[in-house]
């Protein structure tokens, strides 16, 4: 019986090890950043590197931590290494760590808080609202994401405007029109500065704060 006792207690302990692998990973904000990234589609190391403000190879070195923990995967694409999440449940995990960050850490909602405050009656809209808007055909939804994302994915109905090129794109819309725009979920926060921009421009608009993956999850 006691043999047997120690190997349970083995086991748990080389179980706990391993758990411990995924741990460390989530312990870099650069590393939690470059796969909120990917969560969006696949990307390449200067992709990531430009979208972080990381140098090529400090993303490689973080990418070697996630791949040597399988939370990434990569293929070649000519001399290009293209990297993507592991497997798609990655995705429910990095939401399920979101909602229990935001609803233990009292920094993250002042965070928020005060970053929307720095911006003029921003108003807010939930995945429901939004939806029966679309419904309606009552609005135009943005997607700020870049184009590449965009094409890997998009809430139906939606229409690619990445924010790099919204100045322009808000000469095409039809005046009086009413706007929510979106982007990369709760972490991002164009989808406010977008809200913003458009409301200076005459527009009725409104963000919504989660994105397709948020969205999906909800209607599924």
């Amino acid at each position: 019986m006691d043999e047997a006792l120690n190997e349970a207690k083995v086991f748990k302990e080389d179980l706990y090890k391993q758990l411990s692998r995924i741990g460390k990973c989530l312990s870099s904000d650069k590393r939690l950043e470059i796969m909120n990234l990917l969560s969006q589609g696949s990307k390449s190391v200067e992709k990531l590197a430009a979208c972080t403000a990381m140098s090529i190879a400090n993303v490689s070195r973080h990418l070697q931590v996630l791949l040597d923990a399988k939370l990434v995967k990569f293929s070649k694409k000519g001399t290009y290494a293209i990297y993507s999440l592991a497997d798609p449940s990655i995705v429910d995990f990095l939401a399920a760590l979101w909602r229990v960050c935001d609803k233990q850490l009292p920094d993250i909602g002042k965070l928020k808080q005060d970053f929307l405050d720095n911006l003029d009656h921003i108003q807010t809209l939930t995945m429901d609202e939004v939806q029966e808007k679309l419904s309606s055909e009552s609005i135009i939804l943005l997607d700020l994401r870049p184009k590449e994302e965009y094409e890997s994915g998009h809430i139906s109905g939606a229409i690619s405007a990445p924010i790099e090129d919204l100045e322009n794109f808000i000469q095409e819309l039809p005046q009086n029109s009413e706007v929510v725009a979106y982007c990369r979920g709760p972490l991002c926060v164009y989808s406010a500065l977008a809200a913003q921009k458009l409301q200076a421009n005459g527009f009725n608009a409104y963000r919504m704060e989660e994105g397709l993956n948020e969205w999906q999850h909800h209607f599924q």
